[in-house]
């Protein structure tokens, strides 16, 4: 059931998110989209090549992970009316990633969020978006 507009309160918390992303989702987030990059799938590439200590999740696959934080939230009668972030920091299959973010302004139906993807306390992926909730006794 979607939050009403009338019961988020600035400062408010999202529902956390927590995913610990494996190789097997990464194979087939770059197969959807079509990112044939070998640096989402072949470690030795990744390793010799880019000079990381393993294969990256995808900075798209970890935006659809924090998309689904908030549409987890606002549910069916919610609506995801803005959404930006910034890749910061990489992450690497078998970690640990929550997503999230906090309440910070409401108006006319609309509420304003700074949102995450973190790594324990690290930040990896900051941003902003905007929903609109139910408003009770709006048609």
């Amino acid at each position: 059931m979607s939050p009403y507009f009338e019961d988020v309160d600035v400062g408010d918390e999202v529902p956390t998110l927590t995913v610990t992303v494996d190789e097997t989702q990464m194979f087939f987030f770059s197969a959807a989209t079509y990112n044939g990059h070998r640096i989402h799938y072949d470690k030795e590439w990744a390793r010799d090549r880019e000079g990381y200590d393993n294969v990256l999740v995808q900075g798209p696959l970890q935006a659809a992970l924090l998309s689904r934080a908030l549409t987890d939230w606002i549910g069916g009668d919610g609506r995801l009316v803005a959404f930006s972030v910034q890749y910061r920091a990489i992450a690497y299959p078998g970690q640990e990633l929550t997503f999230g973010g906090t309440v910070t302004g409401k108006r006319d139906g609309l509420v304003d969020l700074d949102i995450f993807c973190k790594r324990g306390d690290d930040v990896l992926m900051p941003g902003t978006a905007t929903v609109a909730l139910p408003q009770r006794g709006a048609q």
